[in-house]
């Protein structure tokens, strides 16, 4: 009778945005775990900016590590063929029995490459378990290093990829108190200039390669209109103006606590 085959568990390791010191302590133990070690690259054999993080902090990458190639294109019969080859070689690796580390920069459930990879491998390969860790996502550390509030009480807070445009943003600072624009690089001139007409550019940071040797922050963002930064760049922009609605306290509506409270009037009157 042939045995059913069995799968090690595939694990997405959380690493933080680029300090080595803000892996979690379960991503740490996955990481010097039994497990084999796979990481995104953009081409075969360049380096991976979650290996770096992980060689700062002082852990040796394992002979066995293994690459995965994500390029960077929106040519969707690339990416999709890519991907398939990546879900498929992780599948392989994981028919021999052994657990796989995925390395994650920032957080692994946040516009991370680990979420699409896990589903293919699931749809591939239903038995295989996944594990995810959770990390300190890029904006989160940014808020950190720029001193900035992301939500205070009852304020609203925002994070969305710069690439949705300007109009996109124009209208989520009239709903937001607070947004994330992530990946900014390719659109920093308008919205430099946005925020320019906004008169917010007071209220705005600018960060880059958050936790990384190279880390900047920056807070006059107009210097940075004509300026090529680094694709792991983010700004985060506050809109102390916004008009806010009426908000509900509580768990239930006045009408409603008005409606309980008559009801138990009656019922003591019928006693």
């Amino acid at each position: 009778m042939t045995q059913p085959q069995t799968y090690g568990k595939l694990i997405g390791a959380s690493l933080g945005p680029g300090d080595p010191e803000l892996i979690t302590r379960r991503a740490w133990s996955a990481l010097q775990s039994e497990a084999r070690w796979l990481y995104p690259v953009k081409k075969a054999e360049e380096s991976s900016y979650a290996l770096s993080i992980v060689e700062r902090g002082g852990i040796a990458v394992p002979a066995d590590a293994v690459e995965l190639v994500f390029p960077m294109t929106r040519d969707a019969e690339i990416l999709a063929k890519a991907w398939a080859r990546a879900a498929e070689q992780t599948v392989e690796l994981l028919a021999q029995g052994r657990d796989l580390v995925f390395l994650v920069e920032g957080d692994a459930s946040t516009f991370a490459t680990f979420g699409h990879l896990a589903r293919v491998v699931r749809e591939l390969a239903p038995e295989v378990q996944v594990e995810t860790i959770p990390g300190v996502s890029s904006f989160a550390a940014a808020a950190a290093s720029a001193e900035v509030t992301l939500a205070e009480e009852d304020e609203t807070f925002a994070i969305i990829p710069a690439a949705y445009g300007v109009d996109v943003i124009n209208h989520l600072l009239d709903e937001f108190d607070t947004l994330a624009l992530l990946k900014v690089k390719p659109l920093m001139k308008e919205v430099i200039e946005l925020l320019e007409k906004r008169d917010l550019l007071a209220t705005s940071v600018f960060v880059e390669k958050v936790g990384s040797p190279d880390e900047r922050i920056i807070r006059d963002v107009a210097s940075l209109k004509e300026e090529k930064v680094n694709y792991l760049s983010l700004m985060l922009v506050q809109n102390p103006k916004r008009v806010r609605g009426e908000l509900r306290r509580g768990c239930r509506s006045r009408k409603a606590l008005a409606e309980s409270a008559q009801s138990a009037e009656s019922a003591e009157a019928l006693a």
